[in-house]
């Protein structure tokens, strides 16, 4: 074989390692892409399991408050029902359900001994430990999402993401009604 020919070879087999090494990248970014978004829907479903216990226990102290109460379980239920492909959906009603549980959790000053209640105060911070697993589990997905957009965006799993039809993910977004400045009254 000539040295050419040696050369042309090498070349090839460097194009195909660069191009098998490119596609592969890709594929563990969209793995780890879609493993952050099932984090995310497990604390999902973990805090709505709670809901109902932290419902029944806060109703029989908060009788004037069946408005937050039905409020919560009706947004939980329409949670449970968006098809697990509409993330979009899922986290408005996800965000719906953090603004009523804090109406929930506030009630607790309003009612002496709901604030006693060991069974509300363990679901409340079951609650709050999930919903900071919540927040974790968007910031692991935003993270993984970034890195798996940059690879779509970068010379040359660029090429290798065109050529297999790789789609740019979106990230999470803060709610407006999140955004605001919380009113503070002395």
């Amino acid at each position: 074989m000539s040295p050419l020919m040696w050369i042309i070879l090498i070349i090839i087999i460097l194009l195909v390692a660069i191009y098998i090494t490119s596609y592969n990248s890709l594929q563990k970014s969209k793995v780890y892409t879609d493993e952050s978004w099932s984090q995310i829907d497990v604390q999902l479903k973990r805090r709505n399991d709670l809901i109902p216990n932290l419902v029944e226990t806060t109703k029989g102290y908060a009788k004037h408050e069946k408005s937050t109460l039905a409020e919560v379980v009706q947004l939980r239920n329409q949670l449970t029902a968006i098809p697990s492909d509409d993330r979009a959906q899922a986290l408005k009603v996800s965000n719906q359900i953090s603004d009523a549980l804090k109406s929930i959790f506030a009630l607790q000053e309003n009612y002496p001994d709901l604030k006693a209640n060991q069974n509300f105060m363990k679901l409340q911070e079951e609650l709050t430990n999930t919903e900071n697993k919540i927040a974790y589990s968007r910031q692991l997905y935003n993270s993984s999402a970034a890195l798996y957009d940059q690879k779509l965006l970068t010379f040359p799993s660029n090429m290798v993401a065109r050529i297999h039809g790789f789609q740019k993910v979106d990230y999470l977004q803060t709610s407006e009604a999140e955004k605001e400045t919380p009113k503070v009254k002395f």
